[in-house]
């Protein structure tokens, strides 16, 4: 069993790195294309993981929508849907949220070691609750994960989700998509928060692949020596 997960990083952002704008309503940053790609990335990993903001401003489902990607993974014994998987510090979450209401899969949600009780007392079975720490390690996260089966895990945002993958050197790829307009607005969340990562001017990430997607471009990453093995 590997120590971690093979980890990939998916996000969409405007030109100027913006995830979103700061209005109420979701900020679409890609094409149909680009989804049914996303689709069936998801489709191939064994987890889904966002981080409980993004619960709470998107309310994603996580689920794979193409119906012959759902039935080749019950054909290959797995569940229609990967696991999903959040991470929280205080566990301020609905249980009745898409993440939790949708689908067959488990649902694992990790929260610091001080809230598990409140947490177990406030999702009941809507998920399975698991101590990460005070603060929660996504280390941890990334461990338990991969004793509990997972061998590829998509992380599909938000920033602080992607910025502490990152900066502890957890990521193998990122796949990001970049929209061809701009945000310009500092009130919206950003792909990634500051911290001290793993690549810089000293050591450049490797760009495995541009590729258009209508008009949308896909820069695929290689960020660990496990790219393309998994």
């Amino acid at each position: 069993m590997a120590e971690r997960p093979y980890t990939l990083l998916s996000c969409g952002m405007s030109i100027d790195g913006y995830l979103d704008d700061a209005g109420d309503e979701r900020l679409l940053l890609s094409n149909d294309a680009d989804f049914d790609r996303v689709d069936a990335e998801r489709a191939g990993c064994d987890a889904i993981l966002v981080g409980a903001g993004t619960i709470r401003q998107d309310n994603p489902r996580l689920l794979v929508r193409s119906a012959a990607r759902r039935a080749e993974r019950v054909a290959r014994g797995q569940a229609p849907d990967p696991v999903k998987v959040t991470v929280t510090g205080s566990c301020d979450l609905d249980p009745e949220a898409s993440f939790f209401t949708t689908g067959e899969a488990d649902k694992l949600v990790y929260c610091a070691t001080s809230t598990v009780d409140d947490a177990r007392k406030l999702l009941g079975e809507h998920a399975t609750v698991i101590a990460g720490g005070d603060p929660v390690d996504v280390r941890v996260v990334a461990a338990d994960l991969a004793g509990r089966g997972v061998r590829r895990l998509m992380v599909e945002g938000g920033g602080h989700m992607h910025t502490q993958f990152l900066t502890a050197g957890l990521a193998d790829e990122l796949q990001l998509v970049v929209a061809p307009f701009f945000v310009g607005d500092s009130r919206a969340p950003r792909f990634v928060h500051d911290g001290v990562f793993p690549w810089g001017p000293g050591n450049r990430a490797r760009l495995a692949e541009v590729r258009q997607i209508g008009d949308v471009v896909l820069l695929r990453y290689a960020l660990s020596e496990r790219f393309g093995r998994e």
